[in-house]
């Protein structure tokens, strides 16, 4: 366990000092996302090491560098776990990098995002200041949330040093049911039972086939089961993984892929080409070759945004484009945290 946070300091008041420009680094697993990288790197690596955790509050903070399989490993001690079930990428994702990129696993509607369980951040803005925002406890906040303002921002807003967040106990039984369906069907479906008080915590189709997941109490898994149609599929545990990791056949190849974020209820898209929906429809992976602004004029009809995930041209923007409105938001909080432009410059967009 390792605290470089005097180092880390030090490295921006040189940036800034010199005029450079610095691309964070922390386990390297998320290097495909966003925007080709600049800068010189500044690596987080050796910033690690969990610093609390009290299992009876349901609390963690570990420093950024932190790997999420360590933490995963200490929760699993106390039966613990995190419930937005963050893709591990072989062991190498981080705590920080996790936040910065703003990734959840299956669970993602029905458990929540990181952002929902981010309670305390401390961040090293371009002034070379390292601020704290949150705490460990949830509570209302009153102006700009800086903790979970970082989701999604790919560092551009400064260097995570240390996270604190909420954990929770993981379920007393898990079961998977899944029949054969096309898309269309399976979007009906999993709209359907979404809506009922069930403990479905996992909805996602390809090759044909509907799966769900039911997690919680064994009398809740038992009745549900009693009720829902398909059949229950053995060692669903490594699917549900493979899934949350992008490790499925599906995922594997050159072609690029996209992400859409959309309403869960729009209609199926494109049918003949490669998909996979999750989180009950409201995200769907495509593969294959086409025109980001095309995309872009389906994912808006269909009420959400899409990007470039990996693969494809990164040197242009890879996420979906922004109103000028918003762009002006986005490069007023770039200047009040970071107003030499040191941090990761263009990654989220090229205009940042």
């Amino acid at each position: 366990m390792k605290d470089i946070s005097h180092e880390l300091i030090e490295r921006v008041k040189q940036a800034g000092a010199d005029g450079s420009q610095l691309r964070i680094v922390g386990g390297g697993s998320k290097d495909f996302m966003g925007r080709e990288a600049v800068g010189e790197p500044v690596s987080l690596a050796e910033h690690s090491g969990i610093l609390s955790y009290q299992p009876i509050e349901l609390v963690l903070t570990a420093r950024a560098g932190t790997r999420l399989s360590d933490i995963k490993a200490a929760l699993a001690e106390h039966n613990q776990m995190l419930a937005f079930e963050p893709p591990l990428f072989d062991g190498r994702a981080t705590l920080g990098g996790t936040l910065a990129c703003h990734l959840s696993g299956p669970s993602r509607p029905w458990s929540g995002s990181i952002r929902d369980h981010v309670l305390g951040i401390r961040l090293i803005n371009g002034r070379a200041e390292e601020l704290r925002f949150g705490g460990q406890v949830m509570k209302n906040v009153a102006g700009y949330d800086v903790s979970r303002m970082q989701a999604g921002a790919m560092g551009t807003l400064g260097i995570i040093s240390e996270v604190s967040l909420k954990v929770m106990p993981k379920p007393a039984a898990t079961l998977t049911l899944h029949q054969e369906m096309d898309a269309a069907q399976a979007i009906e479906e999993m709209n359907r039972l979404a809506g009922q008080a069930k403990p479905l915590t996992g909805a996602c189709w390809f090759d044909n086939h509907l799966y769900l997941r039911l997690a919680g109490a064994r009398s809740a898994v038992d009745s549900t089961v009693s009720q829902w149609s398909g059949s229950v599929l053995e060692d669903s545990d490594g699917l549900w993984e493979k899934l949350g990791e992008q490790q499925l056949d599906y995922f594997s190849g050159e072609a690029p892929l996209w992400r859409f974020s959309i309403n869960s209820h729009a209609q199926h898209m494109l049918p003949q080409a490669s998909w996979l929906l999750d989180w009950g429809g409201s995200q769907r992976w495509l593969r294959g070759d086409f025109a980001h602004d095309e995309l872009e004029a389906l994912a808006e009809g269909a009420g959400g945004q899409v990007s470039l995930y990996r693969g494809g041209n990164r040197q242009q923007d890879v996420f979906h484009a922004q109103p000028k409105a918003l762009q002006q938001l986005h490069q007023r909080l770039k200047h009040a945290f970071d107003p030499d432009g040191i941090f990761n410059p263009g990654r989220l967009y090229s205009w940042m």
